[in-house]
């Protein structure tokens, strides 16, 4: 099991780990993560974004952290991204509803531009903050694969040493899981070349699919 290390300042919560019940069961999870406060993004998201799909499960998918769509909406991967991910999930021979998909941060992080809401990657701070829930995420889901898309959620399973470029496409044994490393989707939606994109992020989920 991947493990992640944060310290305690007097007075001051560092993390989720207060607000997760010990050896819950999904549904006590998901409930309980709705009151986290273990980072500040709780103060402007509109609410928790907690990971969804069968479990157990064969196959976790973890993402960044929620985007406008699904802060809104209370779901994971239903914006531009989820949206090309159904895509490129399809043509991998990848049957989403047989996934379990969520983010290595629950809570939106973003900058107000006018009336819109323009995603911010998450901190490390936040990103270690929120992993007491991504480590019983992987407990109650027990995947046979954990595939991290893109760098926030490469680090938080990996370590912040981890370099994505020198790893996608491949499968890795990490603490007792097996982790496939691609790219996130939003980065393939904002691709100068969309169509190369997205092959490329298709044939890493084939190779990690298959290895």
């Amino acid at each position: 099991m991947p493990s992640a290390r944060t310290s305690r300042s007097p007075g001051k919560t560092a993390d989720a780990a207060q607000y997760v019940p010990e050896g819950a069961d999904w549904a006590a999870l998901r409930s309980a993560s709705a009151g986290c406060h273990g980072c500040e993004l709780y103060r402007d998201a509109t609410q928790t974004v907690f990971g969804e799909g069968p479990v157990p499960a064969r196959l976790m998918v973890v993402g960044e952290c929620p985007g406008d769509r699904e802060d809104t909406e209370g779901h994971v991967f239903v914006g531009p991204a989820g949206r090309l991910l159904d895509k490129a999930f399809e043509a991998a021979g990848v049957d989403r509803s047989k996934a379990y998909l969520t983010n290595a941060v629950k809570h939106f992080r973003f900058t107000e531009r006018g009336k819109r809401r323009i995603h911010q990657q998450p901190r490390r701070s936040e990103v270690v903050a929120c992993f007491p829930w991504l480590r019983e995420e992987i407990r109650v889901v027990r995947p046979r694969l954990v595939v991290v898309m893109g760098a926030v959620a490469a680090k938080a399973v990996l370590g912040p040493s981890f370099k994505l470029t020198e790893h996608r496409g491949q499968v890795l044994d990490h603490d007792g899981l097996r982790v496939g490393v691609t790219v996130h989707p939003s980065s393939v939606v904002r691709a100068e070349n969309f169509t190369e994109a997205f092959d490329a992020f298709v044939a890493d989920l084939k190779a990690v699919r298959e290895s």
